[in-house]
């Protein structure tokens, strides 16, 4: 299929990144990538598969279809890795850093992702579950949309129901840690501590045990945010995530 996008290229990029999906119908994300390439970013936006202009079906819960299971999740996979070939085409200097940028669903594809294709050199990663896909249905439908959710629930309580919740769906789950045990680039995790979408404090403990381990991983929790780590009214986790990719940028230039 053919995916359409755009691709904003400042003066001298210090690093280039391909912005990847959640789970809606999105279609390029401009504002966002308009917010990077002020900083000297360069980056690719398209739509997503099936979205706006480009082929192949969207497939989600917006249409009732089963989002995650492991056949979509790799297709969405090959579509960053294929977007991440196509941007390097595009940039003039060949030593600029290419990564990823995702958002929450993208915290199962960019892993795959990267476990692919050589060329993806960090990842950064707003509001991602780094627990298995069938954990994150169960913990989603503890919450059940419950803005207040925190409010009459412990962390022991949301943690008891993710591990041990009967599973409503039957598929192939898909965990992301079996490609994040095989990558060595640098990742950004950004994290919202009223999260309803994704047990956060789980996450964080699976990325302190890959810290331990000696993967150059990293995680910034926000006390005051929800799952929508990366709209334009939050510019926190943004700012750090730009800060960080500079000082990456950097050190893989160096190497």
């Amino acid at each position: 299929i053919t995916l359409a996008g755009s691709i904003l290229n400042p003066k001298n990029p210090f690093a280039a990144v391909v912005l990847v999906h959640g789970s809606d119908p999105v279609k390029r994300e401009m504002e966002f990538a308009k917010r990077l390439a002020k900083e000297g970013i360069a980056v690719l936006t398209y739509d997503k598969r099936g979205v706006g202009e480009s082929g192949g079906v969207y497939v989600g819960p917006s249409v009732g279809t089963n989002n995650i299971d492991t056949t979509n999740l790799n297709l969405l996979s090959d579509d960053a890795s294929a977007a991440v070939n196509t941007f390097r085409t595009y940039l003039k200097d060949k030593k600029t850093p290419i990564g990823l940028v995702g958002f929450s669903q993208a915290g199962w594809i960019i892993p795959i992702a990267a476990s692919k294709n050589p060329q993806i050199e960090f990842m950064v990663l707003f509001s991602c579950p780094t627990i298995t896909t069938l954990e994150q249905l169960r913990f989603q439908f503890y919450t059940n949309g419950n803005n207040k959710f925190w409010e009459n629930h412990t962390e022991s309580d949301a943690l008891e129901h993710t591990k041990n919740d009967p599973d409503r769906y039957q598929f192939t789950t898909t965990d992301p840690k079996n490609y994040l045990n095989t990558l060595s680039i640098p990742g950004l995790w950004l994290f919202g501590e009223k999260d309803i979408q994704i047990p956060v404090k789980l996450c964080i403990e699976q990325l302190n045990t890959f810290k331990v381990q000696g993967k150059p991983f990293e995680y910034t929790l926000f006390s005051t945010l929800g799952h929508n780590t990366s709209s334009d009214k939050v510019t926190a986790p943004a700012d750090i995530s730009i800060h960080w990719l500079k000082q990456k940028a950097l050190k893989i230039k160096k190497s």
